[in-house]
């Protein structure tokens, strides 16, 4: 029986890594082991799992149907194992994350070194991308996602909440000049993340909800990219504050329309597949996230003018 857990789980981990030698990286184990494996559970099925290529990996029928079982299956052993091990056992396994990029660089990797001091049995890979991904389809254990999940299914725990402000250089405002009213953004360039034009909802200071029709000479789909175009004078951003803090700080931005609130239903949130119990290293994780993040997070608090985040979690005591 352990042989055959220990055959769905690298099953599962070469769907999910879509390679033999990526799962076998994942696994820290040899590839021709990981290939016997493989050859061995399709032998004791008497069905063929996967057709292979030297460059492509696809499931036949019955291995899609398998591979079903398999992560229902495996997913009940690890719930299993979290519901007895809730605090008794140390946090430890791979634990593979999704991040936005920009985000996860400036916020997320910095902690790092502090969660690896904490919980050193956990082994972090981090993938940075602003692609929507598939949590469950490409194995990962959490995602950290920017967005409104008021109408979502997923299974979330808010970290942090994502404050927008609309900002340009101090140059720019001196060539074109400062918009008093949400209104008056049509007649700005401004810089979007798509088909030079986008709408952006806001909340006015006596709480009025409207929106306004924008557009602009210049788009791009990464935010990193905006900022520094903000920055180059360019035109006018809508900036999340974990994004542009440093930049308002230091006066290359300025804050416009103060009193009104932008896309107010958006926040940072952890995402993760629906279980009655979460494995350790995912909920310590998201835990550390959290805790780091706060309601008032320091990029909007001020307490840090430079560097990166500073975790409000103690050090544990030696044991």
């Amino acid at each position: 029986m352990a042989d055959t857990f220990q055959e769905m789980a690298v099953f599962s981990r070469i769907v999910a890594s879509g390679s033999l030698s990526a799962a076998a990286r994942e696994l820290g184990i040899s590839p021709a082991l990981v290939s016997r494996r493989l050859a061995g559970l399709e032998s004791r099925l008497g069905v063929r799992l996967v057709n292979r290529t030297t460059r492509s990996l696809n499931l036949t029928v019955e291995g899609a149907r398998y591979y079903e079982v398999c992560t229902r299956v495996l997913a009940e052993i690890e719930e299993a194992d979290a519901e007895v091990s809730v605090g008794r056992v140390e946090p430890q396994g791979a634990l593979k994350v999704a991040l936005p990029a920009s985000f996860g660089h400036q916020h997320v990797a910095p902690l790092v070194p502090q969660f690896a001091a904490r919980y050193p049995k956990v082994q972090l890979a981090l993938s940075l991308s602003d692609r929507t991904v598939s949590i469950i389809d490409e194995g990962f254990d959490v995602a950290v996602c920017i967005a409104d999940l008021r109408d979502s299914s997923l299974t979330a725990r808010r970290l942090a909440p994502n404050r927008r402000v609309v900002c340009a250089s101090p140059a720019y405002l001196r060539a074109h000049g400062t918009p008093r009213t949400p209104e008056e953004l049509a007649q700005h360039n401004c810089l979007v993340t798509g088909d030079f034009a986008s709408t952006w909802e806001y909340k006015a200071p006596d709480g009025r909800p409207g929106t306004v029709r924008v557009s602009g000479r210049y788009c791009c789909d990464n935010w990193e990219v905006l900022r520094e175009w903000a920055l180059a004078g360019l035109g006018i951003a809508l900036k999340s504050t974990w994004d542009v803090h440093r930049q308002l700080e230091d006066g290359s931005l300025v804050v416009l329309l103060p009193g009104y609130a932008f896309h107010t239903d958006v926040a940072i949130y952890a995402v993760y597949p629906h279980r009655r119990f979460l494995p350790a290293k995912t909920r310590v994780f998201i835990e550390f996230l959290a805790a780091s993040f706060g309601p008032e997070p320091y990029w909007d608090n001020g307490h840090r003018s430079a560097g990166g985040p500073k975790p409000r979690i103690r050090p544990r005591a030696a044991q």
